[in-house]
């Protein structure tokens, strides 16, 4: 069954994100109070396009907000994006809200006030930055020469057939160990008992090319 994805606000990332999930299979509807946002989004072939305010009740309404599975709040205000989450979660009882922030430091109380994922530009590209960081400082400590070990990192995806098993349940070339799990904010020095996620980022340390096996395991592709 296809999902039913909400845009609400946005202009070029409403576009880019509209066409993402088109071609992923998504049903999906974007709302807009700019007129002209709303004659730029609706040449995009096969979604519906609303013109209104996407933080009022009587808009969402009738949009139809309780027939969405997700709901993605991409206004460029902060404030908007946390109203019209609410609204949706806590009024259309949307089964999961996704809310833009321009400041890092309100990460935490969208969390708190109910919205499931803060997406947050520059906290991503933090991030980003020091998980690249700890690689690189992986790489001048073990001695890689000749190419002998190899450090990779491997994304979880949904599907994987290791999401949600504990590492002790996991068969891995003879070769291969997990160095740490990248989880979110938080770095996982990992045991036998802990679990790997969907969405997780495995840095994978190999010998003898095993890194391709391993890299199969983990994502079973």
């Amino acid at each position: 069954m296809r999902k039913n994805v909400l845009l609400i606000g946005g202009r070029s990332k409403a576009k880019s994100l509209a066409l993402s999930l088109l071609k992923r299979g998504f049903n999906v509807t974007t709302v807009n109070e700019n007129y002209d946002d709303c004659m730029m989004l609706a040449e995009i072939d096969g979604i519906r396009v609303v013109c209104g305010d996407g933080t009022k009740p009587f808009i969402l309404d009738e949009v139809g907000a309780y027939n969405y599975d997700i709901a993605i709040c991409l206004t460029p205000n902060d404030e908007d994006n946390l109203v019209a989450s609410e609204l949706c979660k806590k009024q259309f009882h949307v089964r999961k809200t996704v809310a833009l922030v321009s400041d890092p430091r309100k990460m935490d109380f969208f969390k708190q006030m109910g919205v499931d994922s803060v997406v947050c530009a520059i906290s991503t590209i933090t991030h980003i930055i020091e998980q690249q960081a700890f690689i690189d400082e992986m790489a001048n400590i073990i001695p890689i020469g000749k190419g002998q070990v190899q450090i990779v990192e491997v994304q979880i995806p949904e599907t994987s057939p290791v999401n949600g098993k504990k590492l002790w349940e996991i068969t891995l070339p003879k070769e291969v160990i997990i160095g740490c799990i990248l989880r979110e904010d938080s770095t996982i020095i990992p045991r036998g008992e802990t679990r790997i996620l969907s969405g997780d980022t495995v840095v994978v340390i190999s010998g003898n090319g095993q890194q391709f096996e391993a890299i199969k395991v983990l994502t079973g592709r």
